[in-house]
């Protein structure tokens, strides 16, 4: 598979280019240690040099002067070695612990900076100019633990340095001292500046690149999301399910449904206007489920196979009530389908046969471990299948299991038994006729259809301030139909 070109930032292609960062290197500089934030190797190193170098100066320029000992000269030594020598030093401990061994340094460089600055004598305009580098340094850091901390290790090298020259008197500042504390403090900020600017370029970069990341698989998450049934795929994403090799049994109510005499329009129809009516008819149908908490588990040609009572459940009896009501609501929407289709010359009105089983089952994930299918297996599954293939058109079919959770809302009709394959038994069925809600004197549903008319009234769901509306409608409609001739 090509892979695809990541989009050009709008910065200069030169400024991307020496901007330009491994991953590694960009999470490497976000990463934190508690409250203490890593800089880039290269960063630190110049920062901790120039605060040496600046040490180094200012006790040149006191010993030039005579104002400190020759034996200081080591000390000169140390500030001007140290930096490099500690950073080849710590190169490959940093591979394993960058974070640990990146504020390691730091506390040391506060104790080394503490002494010096004691040895020296605490000159006071060197001393404050050293001071606002190693705050700069400590501040970086992150966090009021790391800074107090670093000010407790300046203090120690500082309280070590002075027992180690208890004959401790403060110095006068010459010029030089002053000038070179004054440049080594300029030129720290500068280079701070400058490293702050370039991280938080390449910060911008990444993060870019990071949205740019995310708005693709988010965009790839909501095509492929079209493959499997909603409920199944937030309960992935959620963290509730793990995508492995996984079932479980569960009581779950299983819906089958398919169009009677669907092959034999499929041999009159065009492919593509074939296609079109089947994906009307499923997307119509999908919405349904949807509407009553369904998880489609998949499609087969015109027909459907539907469950409840997982990934989530609310009770088998809701399930089945659930269930029983979105088949109901696909038999009504069927005529208004059966109406559209007509118009369209579709000669034969197609009608839906619907079976319904409730029952233990396995459901999960089979296949392998490359490619599976979130699906559910048992002889009940194998049932409700055969109830839709014995069912009529325009029928519900359900069985005894399903007849007992829902007999005290929906109406049912007893219908005998039947012969099913893979049962050595009869099987009885019941038809289900309606909600006992409209039926009956307190009848709130109403529907009639036939060549060139089709009505569905549902009295519950009608707004007072739409009732004047619709009596105007149906006197237009009876004024018109009166007045027509037919022949």
């Amino acid at each position: 598979m090509a892979r695809q070109k990541t989009p050009q930032h709008p910065l200069k292609k030169s400024e991307q280019k020496s901007n330009n960062l491994s991953q590694h290197e960009v999470t490497q500089e976000l990463e934190l240690f508690d409250d203490f934030t890593v800089l880039p190797i290269s960063a630190e190193f110049n920062s901790r040099s120039i605060i040496y170098l600046t040490l180094a100066g200012t006790l040149v320029s006191s010993i030039s002067f005579g104002s400190m000992s020759s034996l200081f000269s080591l000390v000169v030594a140390f500030c001007l070695l140290y930096p490099t020598f500690i950073r080849f030093l710590s190169l490959p401990l940093r591979r394993q612990h960058p974070k640990q061994i990146g504020y390691t340094l730091i506390l040391f460089d506060a104790f080394f900076i503490g002494a010096i600055l004691t040895v020296m004598g605490l000159p006071l305009e060197p001393t404050i100019f050293i001071l606002i580098m190693a705050n700069a340094s400590f501040i970086a850091l992150g966090g009021a633990m790391a800074y107090l901390l670093c000010v407790l290790f300046l203090f120690g090298g500082a309280a070590a340095s002075y027992s180690i020259q208890p004959n401790f008197m403060i110095h006068e500042t010459s010029t030089l001292m002053m000038f070179i504390a004054a440049f080594g403090t300029g030129l720290y900020v500068a280079v701070t500046a400058y490293y702050t600017n370039q991280s938080a370029r390449r910060l911008k970069v990444a993060r870019l690149d990071a949205y740019q990341q995310n708005e693709k698989y988010r965009t790839i998450s909501r095509q492929l999301s079209k493959y499997l049934s909603p409920q199944v795929w937030e309960s992935v994403f959620s963290g509730k399910r793990d995508v492995k090799l996984e079932t479980t049994r569960k009581r779950l109510v299983v819906f089958f449904s398919d169009i009677k005499g669907f092959s034999e329009l499929s041999e009159q129809m065009e492919s593509e206007a074939l296609t079109e009516l089947i994906n009307t008819y499923l997307t119509e149908m999908s919405r349904i489920v949807m509407k009553h908490g369904g998880t489609i588990d998949k499609f087969i040609g015109d027909a459907i196979m539907v469950f409840f009572g997982d990934p989530e459940t609310k009770g088998v009896k809701k399930d089945a009530e659930a269930c029983v009501s979105m088949a109901i609501e696909m038999r009504r929407h069927m005529k208004v389908l059966r109406q559209r289709w007509k118009a369209q010359g579709i000669k034969h009105p197609l009608e839906i046969r619907m079976g319904i089983n409730t029952g233990y089952c396995t459901v999960g994930n089979f296949g392998a471990e490359t490619r599976m299918d979130y699906t559910l297996l048992g002889k009940e599954v194998n049932l409700a299948s055969r109830l839709e293939s014995a069912s009529e058109p325009g029928e519900i079919l359900v069985s005894y299991e399903t007849y007992s959770l829902i007999q005290d809302r929906i109406l049912c009709k007893e219908k005998g038994q039947i012969r099913a394959k893979g049962f050595s038994r009869p099987v009885p069925v019941y038809q289900v006729i309606d909600f006992r809600r409209d039926l009956g004197g307190s009848r709130t549903f109403t529907e009639v259809e036939m060549d060139g008319f089709s009505m569905a009234l549902d009295l519950e769901k009608i707004k007072n301030y739409d009732k004047d509306r619709i009596l105007e409608a149906l006197e237009k409609v009876k004024k018109t139909v009166v007045s027509k001739t037919i022949p």
